[in-house]
């Protein structure tokens, strides 16, 4: 019997009022000065699971523990690349399920990719935290409407489709509107921006004006290609992946039952990659917390490069302006990268602009030297792609492994060239986002051949000489076509043979970490891997677009074809497309741990035009060029704030990388609070009284002109720093810690009238 058609229109946006909690910090170990802090991003491949909720918390930097530690109330994450965010959320998960805090089925941690729920998955299972939900957004939401689907619509659930595009061409079809691939590509594309933004056919038009999107086609043409391409979905009775966050959302909506029963499940949420989420998957994230606060995001505005999807940062931005309350913490340690490319990376994002650049992190790498950035000019892009090839033939000929290196790229298109080059340097990649580890069909062959042999190996002849478990995993695996030398050239059977390589070595590994292990137990561990979808490394260079090469990482990086045009793209317009551009080049030097090549050609082909210049990112960063002129240096500066809601970032002062101490006994100082003060809280105080009462009071007449938190303005500390300190000028005021020049600008004149004993507002006439 058919499905009755389904409404799948998207819900408006509305905002709950959510109460505000926050959570005091939590001492820091003293190992941790002591040299027991755990890299963030290089984390053993089987580390030993640990023995008690306190030995969850080992290894943990302050920042990193107080995340870990803040189990109440609001919590946001502010973590730049490399500093260890991942480890930090999933601890605190951990933490809290040993320590009998957090019941594991009342968590619900989402992230955007499948990847990077196995990998949180996988990694809460190697701290003791197994039952907890980690999944996707899509994920969560498809479990949540196949459960409620019978009681909240009744019948079976719609087919879900997994590509659009065939829908798409249908509906062009159905209006008379002739598309070729490349539009059907595009009008799918606004297609979904408009579903996730929640934007109906009939609004398509103004909506992609306001959002200063450039439409493939006229927006009228669209909208009407969008209506059809609904109505074509309903006659088919299938809905697509945003019907299942819209449907879900309209399911909350409309049935309290269903929503209280939800909320009764979940308790404590976690949402990872939060500068990513859009409209509507904010909107499910506040059905499904109702009216309570257990929610601890994560996210890095500086990292915001899928706008052109629906993501949008001001979720993350504007976290504490929802939540006043909050706990928030500052990643800004850099254990992934050398100080020479956190040095390329934060002068990337000094020159940068907007509001995402108001708030960026000063990254500090933990790692201590390493060789500078290489910058690279060719006179084309195959002379280009055959000096990266050269170069990383040289890496691999000097010890660095091949799957610890990667070349990055702006489009897909300019993979084939560096595809052809590497193969003429006989040098083994593998694409990004090519199929999954787990499907891949020697794989699997492999998984059923070691699972019988785990079953039944005592009558294996294969067996008969092996005892140690890498020799049976080499011994059985032989039989599938892997060989002790890999056969010559590249291509499929070379691809095959890297798959079993990856089998042979994930099997030493895991030797190694657990003496004793049987086959059974890889065989189990590789199960549980399928699962998550945590993939042992193909030792093969990686070939990705910056795009997919988020959230992952190598020991050299060769950045290609960083020239204007391509970085920022052709495409890119305004202002905001340009910052996005900046952004994903960031990203890009942020994935490097040791050596980064940066190159670009003078033109396109052997013999073109010379007409190309060098990304004008990279002005002031490479040798023998200057910074752009007109360029704003100002943003957001490096270490944390705990528990100060509202506040812009202030510009970066070169002094708070000294340790700040005591004015008045001399002792170094590391609580935020104490450093505000510049001096211990036991120790004396000769702050004007007066002065500090009036300050008071014109704090309180400034909240409630601009209708914001009073703390928003000035905090406690920093009203106490300045009736301590009395500052004449500006200057003095500025180097405050709390004013910023944002605040100088807006506040300074006034505060100077009140400590010059004037009272700071303007003179008014009255009646």
């Amino acid at each position: 019997m058919p499905v009755a058609p389904v409404d799948v229109t998207p819900v408006a946006s509305v905002r709950l009022s959510v109460r505000a909690c926050g959570q005091p910090a939590q001492p820091s170990p003293a190992t941790w000065q002591h040299g027991r802090v755990t890299a963030a991003t290089h984390s053993p491949l089987f580390p030993r699971v640990p023995d008690s909720a306190d030995a969850v918390l080992e290894g943990l930097d302050p920042e990193q523990r107080e995340v870990a530690t803040a189990l109440h109330g609001p919590v946001c994450v502010l973590a730049g690349a490399g500093t260890g965010k991942t480890r930090a959320i999933t601890h605190r998960i951990a933490y809290g399920v040993r320590a009998g805090i957090l019941h594991p089925s009342s968590v619900l941690a989402v992230t955007f990719t499948n990847r990077a729920a196995g990998e949180m998955r996988g990694r809460l299972r190697q701290l003791g935290a197994e039952g907890v939900q980690a999944r996707t957004f899509h994920s969560a939401a498809l479990r949540q409407l196949q459960y409620f689907w019978p009681k909240a619509v009744g019948g079976s659930m719609p087919r879900l489709v997994d590509r659009k595009i065939q829908l798409v061409a249908d509906a062009a079809a159905a209006c008379r509107i002739r598309l070729d691939r490349g539009e059907l590509r595009d009008v799918t594309a606004e297609i979904e921006w408009s579903k996730v933004t929640q934007t109906v056919p009939a609004d398509y038009a103004p909506a992609a004006a306001k959002a200063g999107r450039e439409t493939p086609r006229d927006p009228a043409e669209i909208a009407q290609l969008y209506a059809a391409y609904e109505d074509v979905k309903r006659e088919r009775a299938v809905i697509d992946f945003e019907d299942v966050l819209l449907l879900t959302v309209a399911v909350l909506q409309d049935r309290h039952d269903i929503a209280e029963q939800v909320r009764a499940q979940y308790q404590h949420f976690v949402v990872d990659e939060y500068q990513d989420v859009s409209p509507l998957q904010q909107r499910l994230l506040e059905l499904w917390l109702g009216d309570r606060d257990d929610l601890c995001v994560v996210g890095d505005a500086s990292q915001t490069i899928y706008s052109f999807t629906g993501a949008t940062p001001d979720h993350l931005l504007d976290f504490r302006t929802r939540h006043p309350g909050a706990t928030v913490v500052k990643l800004v340690r850099d254990y992934r990268s050398t100080s020479q490319v956190v040095h390329l990376a934060n002068g990337l994002l000094a020159q940068a602009r907007g509001r995402a650049a108001d708030h960026r992190l000063e990254l500090v790498s933990q790692r201590g030297s390493g060789p500078e950035p290489v910058y690279t000019e060719y006179t084309d892009e195959p002379a280009e792609a055959e000096g990266a090839a050269r170069r990383i033939r040289e890496l691999i000929a000097s010890g660095v492994p091949a799957a610890e290196i990667a070349v990055l790229f702006r489009t897909n298109a300019q993979s084939e060239t560096y595809e052809q080059a590497l193969a003429d340097a006989g040098v083994p990649y593998q694409l990004r986002g090519a199929e999954r580890f787990f499907d891949r069909p020697e794989v699997r062959k492999a998984g059923v051949a070691l699972r019988g042999a785990a079953r039944f190996g005592g009558n294996d002849s294969l067996l008969d000489d092996v005892v140690d478990l890498p020799s049976q995993v080499r011994a059985v695996l032989s039989g599938e076509g892997w060989t002790s030398q890999p056969p010559a050239g590249s291509g499929a059977v070379r691809e095959r043979w890297e798959s079993l390589a990856a089998l042979v070595n994930l099997a030493h590994d895991f030797a190694a970490a657990r003496p004793g292990a049987t086959l059974a137990d890889l065989v189990a561990e590789l199960d549980e891997r399928a699962n998550a979808q945590h993939a042992p490394t193909v030792q093969g260079v990686t070939l990705a677009s910056l795009h997919s090469a988020k959230g992952l990482e190598w020991d050299a990086v060769f950045l290609v074809g960083v020239a204007e045009g391509m970085m920022p793209i052709t495409y890119a317009k305004t202002d905001e497309q340009i910052e996005e551009e900046r952004r994903l080049l960031y990203v890009g030097v942020t994935r490097a741990r040791e050596r980064l090549h940066v190159s670009w050609s003078l033109s396109r082909s052997p013999g073109g035009r010379p007409n190309r210049r060098p990304s004008r990112f990279l002005d002031g960063l490479r040798p023998g060029s200057t910074a752009t002129s007109g360029r704003s240096a100002a943003g957001g500066a490096g270490g944390i704030e705990r528990g100060i809601p509202g506040t812009r970032g202030s510009a970066p002062r070169r002094t708070r990388r000294v340790p700040a101490r005591c004015r008045v006994c001399g002792r170094t100082l590391t609580d935020a609070g104490e450093m505000k003060l510049m001096r211990c809280d036991d120790c004396p105080s000769d702050m004007n009284e007066g002065l500090y009462e009036r300050l008071r009071e014109w704090r309180a007449d400034q909240a409630r002109t601009s209708g914001q938190p009073a703390f928003c303005v000035f905090t406690d500390r920093t009203l106490m720093a300045i009736a301590e300190t009395a500052p004449d000028d500006a200057h003095e005021l500025a180097r405050i810690p709390g004013v910023g020049q944002r605040k100088l600008n807006r506040y300074g004149a006034e505060v100077l009238a009140i400590c010059a004993g004037q009272n700071g507002a303007p003179d008014t006439d009255e009646d």
